[in-house]
């Protein structure tokens, strides 16, 4: 599933083509994604000028004037840009294309994502209005995290993976990052100490600084805006790593289920 990194790896490979320009036309293949593709947006879109792109959490948004489209990426889908002689592809499903000849293409073979449309202020809509901070904000902090764990009696890991508490922490960025915290999975939220929640949010926000810088993570069908993998996956330390040597100590890498989930750690390095 494309997370924060990935989304906003796509966000800066598809501002420089969109920003400024006019939409000409939308074409809708498939309308049947997560939730129906309204006409609305094929309606209102056509003439209006993208003023700026965003990105909320796992949301990719797309500002107009008069509104702004909500992009989610479902389990499996990309944004590209590619010019109007490309012909579409089987999970092609939208294209939003420029008065100069791009388009912004929606692909999804699992069709999990969305498009929606919401006038302003967007921060308002309702998959939006209850997200927690963003994770590279000054207001994540780790004085916030402990305040927000007092009494909760879940695991650190599906904690930080609430996006009511922060967005954009996916299982392989808290993998990642609780590691580099030296603090296990399965350790509840309510026991972690202040110290150790500054901790977790320095290499929280290591992580997904390096994982924007690089791109993100390609395991199966994330792709940028640009049709380039992502190449996160070169610098993962412990997930997808089970059964593996810990690169800081050289112990077994152990692996649980939590919440469906895979998790990895280090039974040396994480306490």
């Amino acid at each position: 599933m494309p997370e924060l990194p990935e989304v906003e790896t796509s966000r800066r490979g598809i501002d420089p083509y969109l920003c400024g320009k006019t939409v000409l036309a939308t074409r809708v293949r498939q309308p049947q994604l997560r939730w129906p593709v309204s006409s609305q947006i094929i309606e209102t879109l056509a003439g209006q000028t993208i003023t700026h792109t965003g990105r909320r959490g796992k949301y990719l948004l797309l500002y107009t004037q008069q509104g702004c489209v909500i992009i989610h990426l479902g389990m499996s889908g990309s944004v590209r840009i590619v010019d109007s002689h490309q012909a579409a592809g089987k999970h092609d499903h939208v294209d939003i294309e420029m008065s100069d000849g791009v388009i912004l293409r929606y692909h999804d073979p699992r069709r999990f994502g969305c498009l929606l449309w919401s006038e302003l202020p967007v921060e308002q809509h309702g998959l939006l209005a209850s997200l927690g901070p963003e994770p590279l904000a000054d207001d994540f902090t780790g004085a916030y995290l402990h305040k927000r764990s007092r009494g909760r009696k879940v695991p650190i890991k599906s904690f930080v993976m609430d996006s009511h508490v922060v967005v954009g922490v996916g299982n392989i960025y808290a993998n990642e990052a609780l590691f580099m915290a030296g603090i296990r999975p399965q350790t509840m939220a309510g026991a972690v100490s202040a110290k150790r929640y500054t901790r977790l949010v320095q290499c929280i926000k290591q992580v997904i600084s390096h994982a924007i810088t690089v791109g993100g993570t390609t395991l199966r069908d994330f792709v940028g805006g640009d049709g380039k993998p992502g190449y996160f996956q070169q610098s993962l330390l412990v997930y997808g790593r089970a059964g593996q040597p810990c690169k800081q100590c050289g112990t077994e890498l152990k692996e649980i289920r939590q919440s469906q989930r895979s998790s990895v750690f280090c039974p040396l390095c994480q306490d």
